[in-house]
């Protein structure tokens, strides 16, 4: 197939989205894919008089798929993109996706999971892999995927959204049960969360969260064990446990060598894994999410799930937790890639 791996954006999570793209890209050119790659902000520059030509480019155009300890400079991005136009493609994006069989999303964070590249695309009759833009809109926006959660019943901390202007954090940081957690409602890769443990912490966190954009919401601290569990077509693969080597899972945890370890499968009990895969699964399909999930939970100490949040498009770069819980099933990562572009392929998505 003709492939376009789609990555970038203008997501705080960029640099996690290029990573993924960069692993997706070289995995579906081993499988014989004529796959490249594509940021979707910067656009392709220099493009050749004939943009078929770039599916047979040596490499791919693949970058390095590292990824820094820091989230990206969104303003030094922007002003790198040569054209300056506006819009969130790049030059020559949407017409080389219009040439390609498929669109591997190697996006994260709103440049992908909000739900506006897959409507785009719908439109535009582009096939791409993963869930629908209603879907992933819904999941992206944490308070709508709460509002699900509650009403499939299946367990989530309590929680309610913060309507309140810069000058009132302190005021309200002092009525605010904690510790606690805040979050930006459309955030990901751990950004735009605080965990406070007082309330000078809790102030500062709602103060800064603001800059994500969108909703603030405040959730109750669960404490326990950090699993998530992978949805890949109709079955749940292996929980995975997730110790962080310091405090809290944060974005340097998560893709920094040394930042965490995690455990797949994880040590738990046979009930506890038939559990946490049952409500992985029916909150996949409350939402309308399709090929692939990851959803995020606590264990508590008396063995209770409750379910944080969903990620429509999981990460996947090397260290990834969905290629681990692959992997615990004798699935390798090109397999892995495969799969999802072929239960892609096969949607029947709304004309």
């Amino acid at each position: 197939m003709k492939i376009v791996v789609l990555a970038g954006g203008l997501s705080p999570e960029r640099v996690v989205s290029l990573a993924t793209g960069a692993n997706v890209c070289r995995a579906l050119r081993k499988l014989g894919h004529r796959a490249v790659f594509v940021d979707m902000f910067l656009g392709i520059e220099e493009p050749p008089a004939d943009l078929k030509t770039l599916f047979d480019a040596p490499d791919g155009l693949c970058g390095s798929g590292e990824i820094a300890a820091a989230a990206p400079d969104l303003a030094a991005v922007r002003a790198s993109r040569r054209d300056q136009g506006p819009s969130r493609f790049g030059p020559g994006v949407l017409e080389l996706c219009a040439l390609a069989d498929i669109v591997f999303l190697g996006l994260h964070g709103e440049d992908g999971e909000d739900g506006r590249i897959q409507a785009a695309f719908d439109l535009l009759g582009i096939r791409y892999t993963g869930s629908g833009y209603l879907a992933s809109g819904m999941a992206m926006d944490k308070t709508a995927a709460k509002s699900v959660m509650i009403a499939s019943g299946i367990p989530t901390p309590e929680w309610k959204v913060l309507d309140y202007r810069p000058e009132e954090a302190g005021r309200l940081a002092e009525e605010l049960p904690v510790p606690c957690v805040v979050k930006a409602a459309r955030g990901g890769s751990s950004l735009g969360v605080c965990l406070p443990e007082d309330r000078e912490s809790l102030r500062k966190a709602l103060e800064e969260l603001p800059a994500y954009g969108g909703k603030i919401f405040w959730e109750e601290r669960v404490y326990g064990r950090e699993l998530t569990v992978p949805v890949l077509g109709d079955r749940a693969l292996p929980p995975v446990e997730i110790l962080p080597a310091g405090k809290e899972f944060d974005y340097a945890a998560k893709y920094q060598a040394g930042g965490a370890r995690e455990i797949c499968p994880a040590d738990i009990t046979e009930a506890e894994r038939a559990l946490l895969a049952d409500l992985a699964l029916r909150l996949h399909h409350a939402l309308g999410l399709e090929v692939y999930s990851r959803t995020d939970f606590i264990l508590d100490g008396d063995g209770r799930p409750w379910c944080l949040e969903v990620n429509s498009l999981p990460g996947m770069t090397a260290g990834s937790l969905i290629p681990k819980a692959a992997g615990a099933v004798g699935m390798s990562y090109e397999a892995l890639c495969e799969e999802v572009v072929q239960l892609s392929y096969d949607l029947k998505r709304r004309d």
